[in-house]
């Protein structure tokens, strides 16, 4: 596989060297790179021999000096300059399953990568790892490792991944971590499964590799419509989630006292599906597990707690705004929308969108659809409408494959995409031409 340049950074190592889109590296240090993870080694001495080859053919060698670790400035045509290493399990609740046909391809893969999960924090199972793979993880640091585990019962391992494999987990993990690995893990929960009695020892079992396994995630089980053929799951009810909550806050208070860190931490769908309130702002830490949709409510709810009155009488960018979001989120954007318009005169429609397309039990904004969004809101003249940044991809692509551009076509109104951050939210609502970055948006 060629290892084309797309980009230069500017006032880079790189753009010195006169490197340009359409380069192709063909070695660092007179060794071929592997992928990635290999690159990355290979340029973090502070003496570099690059060997490159133009688009004419010539091959240039570039001598670098520079500082330990710093970096050259390429972006690469394929990030992790390799192919994505494919998950062998058949897990009982996998996402991938349950998707309908006729999506984005990219969606339908199924990765159990570990340079995935060291440059994009994406879970692997460690299921598919051969000897001389971990020995790399160690070799490289490739640290911190995203790994999910759903239980330390091994029986119970193997039915829910659907896969035979006889993997003692906390034995894998121990020995990433003895290697001076850090861990965060997950829990993908499944009513009757996983949950109960199994969770706790679950929770038990990894808290005693802490502080290598630095922290865990419970998530729950997420079931579409699309379940024709697989196994029948129950999704979780305000009982059940209610119940999961009790569970963990007990089990991080007593962990809290224990290793002084409550380690443990549940996904914020399980707070709103329950009716519980959210736990306050330092209960969640470090947030280390912010992007698995644990403790995202609360943050975005602190941060604009923290600037609102700063921007009280500001002058509105608009008159009006309409924020999209899914139901999970529904109800803490009322209230958010309720605090803004206190302070800033500009009137805020929130609008639920219901999951349609993939089924009413999923919740939460990052699985929308445009189609979803077109659907349920064409017609209705809301203004100025402002979607999550989860609902898109870098190409502000959603997951039917819909754009920017073809929701405003439809919806007759602009559509701009903001962060779930409060300063960058309150910074789009105000006419300062001086914040350039969100004013030019509109």
């Amino acid at each position: 596989m060629k290892n084309i340049i797309v980009k230069v950074l500017k006032n880079s190592i790189a753009e010195e060297m006169e490197l340009e889109p359409g380069d192709e590296l063909i070695s660092v240090n007179n060794c071929k790179v592997l992928d990635y993870i290999d690159y990355k080694y290979q340029i973090s001495d502070e003496n570099v021999l690059l060997e490159v080859r133009k688009p004419d053919e010539e091959i240039w060698e570039l001598e670098i000096e520079k500082e330990y670790d710093e970096d050259i400035g390429i972006v690469f045509e394929n990030p992790l300059m390799d192919n994505i290493k494919v998950c062998s399990n058949n897990c009982i609740f996998c996402f991938v399953d349950q998707m309908p046909r006729g999506m984005r391809r990219t969606l339908y893969l199924k990765d159990d990568d570990t340079r995935l999960s060291f440059l994009y924090g994406n879970f692997i199972t460690l299921t598919n790892l051969k000897e001389d793979e971990i020995e790399r993880i160690i070799k490289y640091k490739i640290s911190p490792i995203k790994v999910s585990v759903h239980t330390t019962d091994s029986e119970l391992r193997k039915y829910m991944m659907g896969n035979c494999k006889d993997i003692d987990i906390l034995k894998y993990l121990k020995r990433l971590i003895d290697a001076g690995i850090t861990v965060d893990c997950q829990i993908v929960l499944v009513r009757d499964v996983n949950d109960k009695g199994q969770l706790e020892k679950t929770i038990r079992d990894l808290s005693s590799l802490h502080p290598g396994l630095r922290s865990v995630a419970v998530v729950p089980v997420g079931l579409t419509k699309f379940r024709d053929g697989l196994a029948e799951l129950k999704p979780f009810d305000r009982e059940s989630s209610a119940a999961t909550v009790k569970q963990v806050t007990k089990l991080q208070n007593e962990l809290y006292d224990k290793i002084g860190t409550r380690f443990i931490f549940i996904a914020d769908e399980f707070y709103i599906s329950s009716g519980i309130d959210f736990p306050e702002y330092e209960e969640y830490e470090d947030f280390d597990q912010l992007e698995n949709g644990i403790g995202m409510c609360r943050l975005l709810k602190q941060q604009l707690e923290d600037l609102i009155d700063e921007y009280e009488g500001s002058e509105p960018v608009a008159d009006e705004v309409s924020f999209v979001t899914g139901a999970a989120a529904y109800e803490l954007m009322v209230e958010l929308s309720e605090k803004i318009m206190e302070k800033i005169p500009i009137k805020i429609n929130v609008i639920k969108i219901i999951n349609n397309f993939f089924g009413e039990r999923i919740t939460v904004s990052g699985l929308t659809t445009g189609k979803d969004i077109i659907e349920q809101l064409k017609g209705k003249n809301y203004k100025n409408i402002i979607l999550p940044g989860n609902m898109i991809n870098d190409n502000n692509v959603m997951l039917d494959d819909l754009t920017i551009q073809d929701l405003e076509k439809e919806l007759n109104t602009k559509v701009i995409v903001c962060d779930a951050d409060g300063e960058a939210l309150l910074n789009l609502l105000q006419n300062n031409k001086r914040r350039k970055k969100w004013h030019d948006q509109w």
